[in-house]
């Protein structure tokens, strides 16, 4: 599966984002990526934060 298809799953690894409440193994499903690659995820435990490649670390599952 690509891995900017909508509905693909994803793993946290790390983030550079300092308030956000995703801790590593944290997992959801893409929603879409934008103009700027941002890839916007639906995370399971409710949050919304987007994965910035090249920052932030993550598998396709």
């Amino acid at each position: 599966m690509n891995i900017t298809a909508k509905g693909a799953r994803v793993r946290l690894i790390s983030t550079t984002d300092e308030f956000t409440r995703l801790r590593e193994g944290d997992e959801g499903t893409i929603e879409y990526v934008d103009d700027i690659d941002t890839i916007h995820v639906k995370w399971d435990n409710g949050a919304t934060l987007g994965l910035v490649p090249g920052e932030d670390r993550f598998v396709v599952l």
